[in-house]
Parts: structure tokens; sequence; C-alpha cells
């Protein structure tokens, strides 16, 4: 099912946006008949995968995808048709989902309303290894390759009839689906539309840039954030959303700007990802996409290295575009001329002239963290007042501990004294021990890889919760596998997140073993016993290593808290002052 755009625009990518949407005459017919489906419950990453499939954001991808079109797009970048559409769409069960072939499923959203009815087609597995090159790393630093462990390990596609899209109660005036955001633009009455992909502040320098960039091709500038799952870590998209409006309605040309908001669960896959804002940006109407270095990268990878070549995503999109329609502008870094009072690109300056800059790391770590403003010259002071009133320093943020080591190598221990140095320096804190979480939140949970996962996971949820309403939490548990542990990484937010290695060896912890574990597990009475019949992966770079046989859990406790000092978590001692937070031990 599709509508056709006949406008100044470049049409949709494929010639027509795709509908899903069910008329309203067949809703009350096909909600009568999901009472007796079997109904399968959406992650928010899918939800938003859904509702661009539903609106036409994918187009032409008109439903999840198949195998032919999983398999083509990991390999070659191509849906089987060969269309290039270089990042897999699928929907991901479990095999115990209660997913059957040719046969209706509901699918829902988390509070279980009804959105879509699905007859599954197709029922295939997942390619893990596969899937993974799609971020270009097995690296499970990178915030996907990490989630992808909690993914079904199958794919269903089918015929999809959308009742309802997920629901917003956000922002509503700027979520224009493609069909509501190309009549605004076509109201502007320019033929190039200039998209910007961001999900982070605009400052000055990307204010400079975006409007350089409409004006070079006379069009008109789509202001294009993406509000669905983003970095983990990320400013939050209502402290963002309050900015971009800030800057739309006061500083943009309204003559040549159009404001909306994408529901755009991002990859941080580099530069297919950057082909893929191109194909989705077609379809809302833009020909050409402001692509930046470095463009939907995560950072930096286990080793401290770039995940991606810095101009990697602005060739990829160039050399596609005699297909995609797209035009990639890649315009460079923008500086500062103080004695001009103006912008420029870095590799135009004028020989002699003083250029400054300041890089996203600074922002951070030199003004936001400190509490420091920004200066005038880099921000507007209506957004670096939104940023400061979300973004406290650092020492005011919430931030994770996260202590693993084998059973016995006395994370609980250090982990207790931490929390009370934290609790005589005034900062509120919540001890979670992962052999108390096993009695209270993951009780009748085994040994397996799986409910060991499960437990793990539970803790880093409750862990990001904390440390996302400023609080501090120290998580002690084994956490044997590093996939899980990046998964909690990523779920708190890398810069918030501080592993603490606890290496202490095997034989050691044996000697030890205060509650007879070992013992029982050479005596076969427990499986799958962390160090003797199952495997523990040892972090690769912690923040923190600790050595028990030549520190004292007291010296270790005085070498994490001088961590959280050199990092900005915590004041000096002479700075602190006693607000009568207390610590919270989950027993």
């Amino acid at each position: 099912m599709g509508t056709t755009c006949e406008n100044i625009l470049i049409p949709p990518y494929g010639g027509k946006l795709i509908n899903l949407l069910a008329p309203v005459e067949e809703c009350e017919e096909l909600r009568a008949r999901a009472g007796g489906l079997t109904r399968l419950q959406l992650t928010p990453r899918t939800l938003c995968d859904l509702e661009l499939l539903a609106t036409g954001g994918f187009s032409p991808l008109g439903r999840f995808m198949g195998r032919r079109d999983y398999e083509r797009v990991l390999g070659e970048m191509r849906l089987a048709d060969g269309t290039v559409f270089p990042v897999p769409v699928t929907l991901n069960i479990a095999p115990d989902a209660g997913v059957r072939l040719d046969r209706e499923i509901a699918l829902t959203d988390e509070q279980n309303n009804l959105l879509a009815l699905m007859r599954v087609e197709e029922i295939f597995e997942r390619s893990c290894e596969e899937e993974r090159s799609v971020c270009g790393t097995t690296d499970p630093r990178h915030p996907l390759v990490a989630e992808m462990n909690t993914w079904g390990g199958l794919c269903a596609s089918g015929h999809l009839r959308v009742l309802a899209l997920p629901q917003h109660q956000d922002f509503k005036s700027l979520r224009l689906t493609p069909s509501g955001v190309r009549g605004r633009l076509e109201a502007l009455g320019r033929a190039h539309v200039v998209a910007f992909q961001t999900r982070n502040p605009l400052h000055r320098a990307h204010e400079e840039l975006t409007a350089r960039a409409a004006r070079s091709v006379d069009g008109t500038l789509l202001l294009h954030p993406a509000v669905g799952l983003t970095k983990p870590g990320d400013i939050d998209h209502f402290t963002r959303v309050r900015s971009y409006r800030i800057l739309a309605e006061r500083y943009y040309d309204p003559r040549r700007t159009v404001l909306a908001l994408l529901p755009l669960a991002m990859r941080m896959a580099g530069p297919r990802e950057a082909l893929w804002h191109a194909v989705i940006r077609r379809n809302y109407g833009a020909n050409h996409l402001i692509v930046g270095r470095d463009h939907a990268s995560p950072g930096f990878d286990s080793h401290g290295r770039p995940f991606y070549e810095t101009t990697a995503a602005q060739e990829l999109v160039a050399r596609h575009e005699s297909e995609t329609g797209v035009r990639a502008l890649p315009f460079g870094e923008m500086v500062y001329l103080a004695d001009e009072d103006r912008y420029e690109e870095r590799g135009r300056v004028p020989a002699g002239a003083r250029a400054v800059a300041l890089s996203g790391t600074e922002v951070r770590e030199d003004y936001l963290r400190r509490g420091q403003p920004l200066p005038g010259w880099f921000t507007r002071p209506e957004v670096a007042a939104v940023l400061a009133r979300a973004h406290p320093p650092l020492h005011l943020q919430g931030f994770c501990l996260w202590f693993t080591g084998l059973s016995g190598a006395g994370k609980s221990t250090t982990a207790e004294i931490v929390a009370i140095r934290l609790l005589e320096r005034g900062r509120r804190a919540t001890l979670l021990d992962g052999d108390v979480v096993r009695t209270h939140l993951s009780k009748g949970l085994g040994f397996s890889k799986e409910d060991r996962d499960t437990n793990v996971r539970r803790i880093s949820f409750v862990a990001s919760e904390i440390v996302r309403h400023g609080g501090a939490v120290i998580c002690a548990a084994v956490s044997p596998y590093r996939a899980t542990r990046n998964e909690c990484r990523a779920m708190v937010g890398a810069e918030n997140f501080i592993e603490i290695f606890v290496d202490t060896p095997l034989e050691v912890c044996e000697a030890r073993d205060a509650k007879g574990m070992y013992r029982q597990a050479r005596e076969g009475k427990i499986k799958n016993f962390t160090g003797v019949d199952d495997p523990y992966e040892p972090p690769l770079s912690p923040e923190i290593r600790l050595e028990t046989i030549a520190c004292s859990a007291e010296e270790n406790a005085d070498i994490v808290l001088n961590h959280l000092v050199l990092q900005g978590f915590m004041l000096p001692a002479s700075d602190d002052t006693v607000s009568g937070n207390d610590v919270t031990p989950i027993r």
C-alpha cells in the first residue's frame, strides 16, 4: 500500500511512501480479531521501527525484513531486489514466544496497548556474527553489539496491518510523519532540502554550519533530531528538543527552516548508519544530508581507539549518491575567529587569525561537569541555561561502581567500605550486592548462563535508574561474562560507569571459601560454578583494577575514592559538605 507524492521535492525512496495504517472502518474488526491472538510485546527499539515502517520512513521497506532481504542487507547493504538499504530492520523473537507460521499475532507496546496485527509468513534464525558486521566490530563496548545479546534468536516477518502508532505525549506539534514534513517543506517552496541529523544539543558552530549548508544549495534546512534510542548516556531528548525549539524560533530563518522530530532507534553503526540516514531523510523530502566527521559513532572501543575512521561515513554516503539521490554535504569543523566575531571552517582560517573551538569533551569536562557557564561565543545563552539545568556538575551527577571478580575475591567487603566512606563524605549511595539481589529481585533463578545474565541485567536496570536520578550506586556481583557487563555499561551510560576488577587469583578465592561454595562445586553438588566448571572473563580495560593480596580492603576502598575525586564525581575532602545523605543497602 502506498501514496504517491507529486510535488517539487525529491520523490520518496522507491517512488512512493509506504503506508501501513489500516483504514478506520477496518480497525474495529481487526481489534476484535486481536482478542484471541498471541500477543507480542515490542521493545522500545522495535516500537520505533514499527512507527517508521508504518508511516513510510523506511520506504520502500513495508514490513520487518524477511530472510532474503535480511541476508542481502547484511552482506551487500541491499534489499533482495538490489535497492541500497544498509541496516537490517527485523522483528526479533525468542523460540518460546508462541509465534507460529501462517498465523496472525498481535503486536503491542510495553503497556500492552494493541498497535498492529501481523500474519507470520517467515520465521528464520538470526545470523548473529554477520549482524554484528553492520556495526563493523564485534567489540562488546559497542552499545548495539552489547544489546544484541538480549535479542531473541529468531526473526519473524509478514504482512502488517497497523491500527495505531506508538503514543507520544511530548512535543506533539513536532512529531510529524514523512508526509507531514513533506507538506511543510513544500509550503516553503524550495526544491532543495538539507537535512541535519543530530542527537546532541546545537551550539553556534552548528548554527553556522547548517545555515551555510542550506544557503549553499539555495534550499530549506530540515532540523531533524533523532528522539528514539540514541547512544546510552546521551542528553535526554526532552532537554535537547527544548534547546532546538529555542534556536528554531529565535535564531533560524523561519522561511528556510523546518524543525521535526525523528522517532529513530539509532544503531550507532557509523558509515552504514550515515547511509541509512540519507535514505530515511529522502523519504522526509531531503535531497542533501549534512554528514559530520565520525557520523553516528559511539566513540571508542575496548582499546581506546575510535570505532570508525573519521571520514568513512562521508565517503560511503558520497559513493552511493547516484542511487539514493541524496548528496552528502561533508562540512568540516567550524572554529570561532575571535578577532572577527565569526565562524569559519578550520581549513579556511586566514593565516595568523586567532581561532578557538571547544570539543564535546571540553564542553562536558571543563564546563558542564564543573558547573561553569559556557562562553557566549560558543552557545546561545538560552541554550546554555537549558543545558545547565539538565546537566549538573559532575560531583552532583549519579555514577555506578561495578565490582566484578570471582566469588570470594573481596568484592562485597570493599564495596561496603566504599559505601560507608561515601556516607562519611555526604554522598547518598545504594549498595546492590549480587547475593542479596538474588534473594529478593532474582529469587528462583539458577546458575545457568541465561539465569546469571538475567540477574546481572536486573541489577544494571536498577543501577541505571538510580544513576539517572543522580544517585551513586555500588554493585558487587561476579558478573562473569564480558558481553553482559558491557550491556550494563551501555544501560547505565559509559561516562558514568566505572568497572572495578577485583583481581584475586582463583586459588586464593578457593582457599578463602567462606561460604563453602567452591568445595561443593568441586564435589559436583553445584553445577556451572564460575572458576570451576564455568569460565570467568576478566575485563579487558577496567577503569580500576584492585589486588587483594598486596592491599587490604581499606586500602582498595581508598583507591576507589581517589579515582572518584580525580574523575570529578566527588569533590576533594576539604570541599565536601555533609548533607545527611545515607547509604541504602539492599538487604
